[in-house]
């Protein structure tokens, strides 16, 4: 059984299955479609953009010839941030293809698709599938083409040049953690244009896989280690295809992305929020905003949410996920410089709003995170876990085995609700919760919990993780 299927964002599974004839068809398949709704570039463009882990060239080859094949012209964009490709594909008018697994390992990688709109959406990737199983191809030609180039970098980087300003972040010193993210040279560039120090830390030359939802334990370590043997007023980073982002505090303790998520919001003035499930519950209880919409896990899920607010008068809506990356809903004008919506998850504009914020209020990162009295949110993964053992571990905890539901939970009071939307969200008697779901991208078990101080979510985290390694065992 193959290991390709689209998940949260794009197609993606294990590089072996991918390289060759699963690239060059699936390719095939979407030209196919935006084809049949011509809706494809000026003079049939199709842009295609790669991250920087092993395979991406040898993909991106691939993708290139699936589209002159398909009667397109493939524009290389080169290694450049998912948002910058999905920002060049708004202005050129054209469709595009990023090549990346994001934060997955190395030996897996994927496909994101995108209309001259946007990303698609669930019922663009139903359609790839159907073109995909029509055109039944067996062949991939090895033959290489040339694709035109283009530089979408210099738009990407005039964006936020022009709203924030020059002296936006003037006075700060920044630890940018570079590891192998597509974006490590762009983030360090735009801080300098801003007036900022930048400082780079700990570039690889390897693919490293760097999770902003479930953080390694180096990783953790690192940020710790350079905030106390340098005066930096944060850190900032994003996974391997910058669009999402990676924030911690001048004591090197990391942000949830929904933290950074709701201070972009608020730094630009959103009236409307759309967010998944697995977000913090402060959002509603605070009153931070006038409207919060919840959908399930994933960037199609939250641009549908972000429509229906649009449709529905919201003045101006901010998407975000827990695991980071902030989708701009809405055109944002401030001291007579706008900003265009860019409706896919993007790191760049949370990570300048943050730091921003900083430089505005003259006050700590880590005050500014207090003042929030967000939840203690917590997250981490079980890898390798098969999502047909994960899907038998929620249902038996969710209806078919009652007793088996409120032993494990009898400490905390019980199980009081269930929130069914993306996996198995549980509030406890005690008023914290744990969720359960499948990773979308790889064979992983996710968990996530909330409590209101540090040590309860962490032995609560635990608790949850062992729980779940000895059932689905």
């Amino acid at each position: 059984m193959t290991s390709l299927k689209f998940g949260t964002s794009g197609l993606r599974g294990l590089v072996a299955e991918l390289v060759g004839l699963p690239a060059y068809s699936h390719v095939r398949a979407f030209c196919a479609m935006v084809g049949e709704d011509g809706a494809a570039g000026p003079g049939g463009d199709v842009l295609i953009g790669r991250d920087l882990r092993s395979s991406s060239p040898l993909i991106s080859a691939q993708c290139a010839r699936a589209i002159v094949d398909a009667g397109l012209v493939a524009v290389d964009c080169g290694a450049i941030p998912t948002p910058a490709l999905a920002l060049a594909a708004v202005q050129c008018g054209a469709p595009a293809i990023m090549v990346t697994g994001s934060h997955i390992p190395d030996d897996r990688n994927g496909l994101k698709f995108y209309r001259r709109q946007g990303e698609i959406d669930k019922a663009d990737e139903a359609r790839i599938l159907a073109w995909h199983a029509k055109l039944n191809l067996s062949v991939a030609p090895d033959e290489p083409v040339t694709p035109r180039r283009h530089d979408a970098l210099a738009a990407y980087q005039a964006r936020y040049r022009e709203f924030f300003g020059a002296d936006a972040l003037r006075g700060l010193t920044v630890g940018v953690y570079q590891h192998s993210s597509v974006g490590r040279d762009v983030i360090c560039d735009l801080i300098a244009a801003l007036g900022a120090t930048p400082v780079p830390l700990g570039r690889a030359d390897r693919f490293i896989p760097v999770d902003t939802e479930a953080l390694r334990p180096e990783d953790v370590a690192l940020a710790v280690e350079w905030a106390g043997s340098q005066k930096l007023d944060a850190i900032v980073s994003t996974d391997g295809d910058a669009d999402r982002p990676l924030v911690a505090d001048e004591l090197g303790r990391f942000l949830r992305g929904d933290l950074v998520g709701a201070l972009t919001a608020a730094f630009l003035g959103a009236d409307a929020i759309v967010t998944p499930v697995t977000s913090n519950s402060a959002l509603e209880r605070l009153g931070l905003f006038q409207q919060v919409i919840r959908t399930r896990v994933g960037s199609p899920y939250v641009i549908a949410g972000m429509a229906e607010a649009t449709a529905a008068g919201a003045r101006l809506v901010v998407g975000f996920e827990a695991n980071g990356g902030v989708l701009l809903g809405s055109e944002v004008a401030h001291e007579g410089v706008s900003l265009a919506a860019l409706p896919t998850r993007d790191a760049m504009l949370p990570i300048l709003a943050t730091l921003t914020a900083i430089a505005r209020a003259q006050k700590p990162l880590s005050r500014l995170v207090a003042e929030q009295k967000f939840a203690i949110a917590l997250s981490n993964r079980l890898q390798e876990v098969p999502q047909e053992k994960t899907a038998a571990f929620i249902a038996r905890l969710d209806a078919e085995d009652p007793a088996f539901r409120d032993a494990a939970f009898a400490t905390h009071g019980g199980v009081a609700t269930r929130d069914r939307r993306d996996g198995l969200r549980l509030t406890l008697g005690d008023g914290n919760t744990v969720h359960f779901r499948a990773s979308g991208n790889a064979p992983e078990l996710r968990v996530y919990v909330e409590a209101m101080d540090e040590a309860a979510a962490g032995a609560l985290l635990q608790e949850g993780l062992k729980f779940a390694r000895e059932t689905t065992a």
